[in-house]
């Protein structure tokens, strides 16, 4: 089997696909839809970060990839619909940077209420200005957190730990960790808090959440934070509210359009203000929390790939199959319809192969059954499996 690892993904994940006896290919940036698609050809598994758009296109194009790795936090760059429709499986590290996340905002929170940027700016310009005017500690101030997820919750966690209090807003129902308050709407925490943060998911209904009304509604002065996906902000109503000083500070580390390569060009409304902190998308690029996800989604990638299992699977029905592998196992991805499971074992016991086991899983309109048989297959077995009406896609693993 062939890997194309994109983006710089840590070389652990080459190791770990490597040492299962997978030829890999690492690129260091990302691919533009036809350039994709060439590089694509032959090629089984795919492994991106938040760049590489794997369009429906590109899918459609290779439909022979057996997964695809996202090796961040986010599957949206991802046409996950046409992934399934394939069968082709993919994965991703919904936890390994989440410290990382919330580090990255509690420095910036007390960078922006110490001015940190402003000061370091004035002395890198030869002006000393030792003043305590607009320099705030963090302690005692109420922070606000849209998203309650594995970030949000963490960092609520933390910000309580450096004596913050609280607020947080969340469309589902989520369960507050330590004294942290939870706002039945956003404008009631909007109202509530000096500091609002931003930890959303990448739902396309997420796209301009927060606007012009939502920064203007904030309390005067306050700070504002996005470290969650670049097209949920109104960045040009940011820079206003910047600007006339409704807003005190904000820090930013997405952005709805991000050069694709290290080194490319960047341009944004909030490049020059005051008390703007911009980063190139770093919140989850620290070494710890790379090597993290590189190990995580590299070892989701083998064993898919090596035992058909699809534990934590963004897409297909979750299975962990036990026990060694019979002669063959068998893992077919079909629409979730009944009577499917009966005809793929009628097909079986018309050809004479035994069943030495099965498990079965089902996730919406697809089902996953993977089958250990006591014998190696035909190829007639393989065809009548395939022939099978509702089939997706079929793979044996010897």
């Amino acid at each position: 089997m062939r890997a194309l690892l994109l983006e710089n993904v840590h070389p652990l994940a080459s190791t770990m696909l490597g040492e299962a006896g997978i030829e890999v290919e690492t690129r260091p940036g990302a691919l533009g839809e036809d350039h994709l698609v060439e590089a694509l050809e032959g090629v089984d598994l795919l492994g991106v970060r938040s760049k590489t758009e794997v369009t429906g296109r590109v899918l459609d194009a290779r439909p022979e990839l057996v997964a695809v790795g996202a090796f961040c936090i986010g599957t949206n760059q991802i046409d996950l619909a046409t992934a399934t429709r394939h069968g082709i499986g993919v994965f991703n590290a919904p936890f390994s940077n989440t410290r990382s996340v919330v580090e990255l905002a509690i420095a910036n929170i007390i960078a922006m209420a110490r001015r940190l940027t402003v000061r370091d700016k004035a002395l890198h310009e030869g002006v000393w200005d030792k003043s305590a005017e607009g320099s705030h500690e963090v302690r005692g101030r109420t922070l606000g957190i849209v998203g309650y997820g594995n970030i949000g919750s963490q960092l609520s966690v933390v910000a309580e730990m450096l004596g913050m209090q609280v607020y947080f807003y969340d469309t589902d129902e989520k369960l507050a960790l330590g004294n942290a308050r939870r706002c039945s709407t956003l404008d009631e925490l909007l109202d509530s808090v000096e500091t609002v943060t931003l930890h959303v998911d990448g739902r396309q209904g997420n796209a301009g959440f927060f606007g012009r009304e939502q920064l203007e509604r904030m309390r005067p002065r306050s700070l504002f934070l996005n470290l969650s996906r670049g097209f949920v902000v109104d960045y040009e109503a940011l820079r206003d509210v910047v600007v006339s000083g409704h807003l005190a500070g904000a820090a930013v580390d997405v952005f709805p359009s991000e050069p694709k390569r290290r080194g490319d060009p960047f341009d944004s409304p909030l490049r020059g203000l005051p008390n703007v902190i911009l980063t190139p998308h770093v919140g989850g690029s620290t070494e710890e929390a790379q090597e993290d996800i590189g190990r995580f989604v590299g070892t989701k990638l083998r064993d898919y790939v090596r035992r058909g299992s699809t534990a934590l699977s963004v897409n297909l029905p979750p299975l962990t199959p036990e026990g060694a592998m019979h002669a063959s196992r068998i893992a077919h991805v079909h629409q979730n319809t009944p009577g499917v499971l009966a005809h793929v074992n009628q097909v079986l016991a018309q050809h004479d192969v035994n069943i030495g086991g099965q498990v079965l899983a089902t996730r919406g309109h697809t089902g996953y059954v993977v089958t250990d048989t006591g014998s190696t297959l035909s190829p007639e077995v393989l065809d009548a499996l395939r022939a099978v009406p509702e089939t997706i896609r079929l793979r044996v693993i010897d």
